[in-house]
């Protein structure tokens, strides 16, 4: 169904649907129900027009003919299947609205959420047009006057988000996958409700377990608590919670279920300088130096995954570089005769946003990998953010890179070809690692193979990262504050400088006491989060007709009146302890100690990474109260008259993010590159979703 048929069918609907329920007498449901379909069929006709629009010259940014693919397609494709949704929908109450089995309240809500949904839908697609009209022709970055990209910075604050990760959590995507991006989204929520509480990720967890029911049968308060968790918590959070798969327990049970492989060991190379041929001139060498960056040296972890033992990989010297982990930190089991060498090679480097995880949590599917492709694997562990900023992860990543292509045979290849491959950060660090690798005139690997990666760290606006309003798994605030850990303007949580001062002993004592007092303390929330919604039920039960019932949660907090950066939300104040009300307390931004060949030798001043070239002064001098007009000051020429999204009310209204100008370099943003340095790239493979499938 094109675009036009789809919008005056539901048009249609919304009519009958208004006649229908404003005729029903003037009780509370059916004038709620009256104002969706009206506010439905408003919606419609304005968003239409603007699709339009975005489509005629959509087809101006595809790759080429048989790639129609990019961020303005993904835009319209996502608001038709809202549309296509409330179409759904409005046609099953036109159906079933006189029927004593149809759910009123039901239908209501996801009526109202779709409706949100909607809305904020049709302020992407007019900012969409002011990018379109105020960029040059033919780029999807904008590139132009800065003040664009901060007024798209303070729209993604200020406008709500919470409709996104309720009822409509994940619509725009297969329905296969929404279980999924629901199970995480539970998570997350429960997670930050008990984050800071427990020393421990394992007591964070079991509390999660106990209290996360309450956020599966009300998807709203699931909405309006993931808005306010992606809005205020720091990156520390994020780190905690990606960690969750880091945890002992859980990676044992994931790899009982994954490929048996006979080799997976984890190596410590230490931090000795070597030399390494030039692809230009064999006889010459260049020496490649250990890790240096912020920390000094010290060595690189990497994690051997092989299907088969194969010749080299049980060898006396590799064996000198294996460091335990603990009961699994070796996985050999000898046979009498060896496999020969691999003619290939895979250099693998995790994602994580720069700051979280491991190899351990990426080792199930590696392992897999390993048995398909055939070649063992040799995953890197590099140094995370915020501890260890860049260019420490770029620096052990070549260096394990370049040890790999020096020492294939210890790890049972010939080397013939050796592949790179990562996602996410990881793609980020694919592409530095072989940009370096040109510049040193050192081999390149033959073929990289990164999945979303993260190729431009600069902030900007484009339609994509319009889309980010959206994403339940990384949206733009998270984003930002990953990069800005990664550039080094975040500081290092010393939570854990307790622990190291308790002991082994001391250590496993707490840790059992508070996980009993987790166990009880969760069973108790779990069962009273029931029993308020139950006296919430009763209560509705005794309320006069003539009373407004309970309005959903998303819908209060559009309603409520907004404090000075959300000091009077009582969400805000579940975490009075992460002192999340200012960030001017903020220590400065250290130095970067980067390498000569990377960065000039001049200190990277501290500039506001989301607003550009504006002064800092002029940031953290923020009102503690904006009202429409100042918030809608920037983009006032990008929405219509009559028109106004809706407001969040859930946090700050900016977000106090700092970094020093390294995110335009290169080898940290590599979309940036010129194109004499991209040309030295290997073939490369991107892995992506398909847009006709909604991944």
């Amino acid at each position: 169904m094109d675009l036009r048929t789809m919008t005056q069918s539901l048009v249609t609907l919304a009519e009958d649907n208004m006649a229908f329920f404003s005729s029903q007498g003037p009780g509370e449901m059916a004038r709620r129900l009256t104002g969706v379909f009206v506010g439905i069929r408003e919606q419609a006709l304005g968003l239409e027009p603007a699709l339009g629009r975005l489509l005629s010259v959509a087809h101006l940014f595809d790759l080429d003919t048989e790639t129609p693919a990019n961020g303005y397609r993904s835009l319209v494709h996502t608001a038709r299947c809202c549309l296509a949704h409330l179409l759904h929908k409005s046609r099953y109450v036109a159906s079933n609205r006189r029927s004593i089995f149809f759910r009123t309240s039901h239908n209501l809500a996801e009526l109202e959420a779709y409706l949100a949904a909607l809305t904020q839908l049709r302020a992407l697609a007019y900012y969409a047009q002011h990018l379109l009209t105020t960029n040059q022709p033919g780029r999807l970055f904008f590139e132009g006057d800065e003040r664009v990209i901060a007024d798209f910075l303070q729209e993604y604050v200020t406008l709500h988000k919470g409709c996104f990760y309720g009822r409509c959590l994940g619509f725009q995507f297969t329905p296969a996958i929404r279980p999924f991006l629901q199970t995480i989204s539970i998570g997350l929520v429960s997670f930050g409700e008990h984050y800071k509480r427990n020393e421990t990720g394992i007591g964070v967890t079991a509390s999660s377990l106990f209290t996360g029911g309450r956020f599966a049968i009300d998807p709203e308060l699931r909405g309006a608590e993931f808005e306010r968790i992606i809005q205020n918590l720091d990156v520390h959070f994020w780190k905690a919670f990606w960690n969750i798969t880091e945890i002992q327990v859980l990676s044992s049970l994931a790899n009982m279920a994954s490929t048996t492989v006979r080799v997976s060991r984890l190596l410590s190379l230490p931090p000795v300088a070597f030399e390494m041929p030039l692809t230009s001139d064999p006889e010459l060498t260049v020496t490649i130096s250990p890790p240096l960056a912020h920390t000094g040296p010290g060595p690189v972890l990497v994690r051997l995954i092989s299907y088969d033992l194969r010749e080299g990989q049980n060898s006396k010297e590799l064996s000198s570089f294996v460091t335990s982990e603990g009961p699994r930190s070796l996985e050999l089991r000898l046979r009498p005769q060896q496999a020969p060498r691999s003619r290939a090679l895979v250099v693998h480097i995790h994602g994580g946003g720069f700051v979280a995880q491991t190899s351990k949590s990426h080792e199930p599917y590696l392992k897999s990998w390993a048995q398909e492709l055939g070649v063992p694997i040799l995953s890197i562990d590099y140094s995370l953010a915020p501890e260890a900023p860049f260019p420490r992860a770029l620096e052990e990543c070549f260096y394990a890179y370049c040890w790999a292509v020096k020492h294939c045979a210890l790890l049972g290849s010939t080397g013939e070809r050796i592949c790179l491959a990562g996602d996410s950060a990881g793609g980020n660090l694919c592409f530095t690692v072989s940009l370096r690798a040109a510049a040193y005139g050192v081999r390149v690997p033959d073929g990289i193979m990164a999945a979303y990666p993260a190729t431009m760290l600069q902030s900007t606006a484009s339609p994509s990262r319009l889309l980010s309003l959206m994403d339940p798994l990384l949206p733009l605030s998270v984003l930002s504050k990953c990069v800005s850990a990664y550039a080094g303007a975040e500081t290092e949580d010393h939570s854990d400088s307790d622990q190291k001062a308790l002991g082994v002993m001391g250590l496993v004592q707490r840790d059992t006491a508070l996980l009993l007092r987790d166990l009880r303390l969760g069973a108790s929330s779990w069962l009273n989060s029931f029993l308020e919604l139950g006296g919430q039920k009763s209560h509705l039960k005794s309320v006069p007709k003539t009373e407004p019932m309970r309005r959903s949660v998303s819908e209060a907090a559009l309603t409520q009146p907004e404090g000075p950066l959300g000091t009077n939300s009582l969400k805000s104040l579940k975490l009075h302890d992460l002192g999340l009300r200012n960030s001017s307390d903020t220590t400065d931004t250290p130095e970067l100690s980067l390498s000569a060949e990377i960065l000039s030798s001049s200190a990277p001043s501290t500039v506001n990474f989301l607003l550009g070239s504006e002064d800092e002064s002029e940031v953290s001098e923020a009102p503690e109260e904006l009202n429409s007009k100042d918030r809608l000051r920037g983009v006032g020429s990008a929405f219509p008259e009559g028109f106004h999204p809706r407001r969040c009310s859930q946090g700050a209204m900016w977000m106090p993010l700092y970094s020093a100008p390294i995110v335009k370099n290169p080898f940290m943003s590599p979309l940036l590159a010129p194109d004499s340095m991209l040309q030295t790239l290997p073939p490369v493979h991107i892995v992506q979703g398909s847009p006709t499938s909604g991944s």
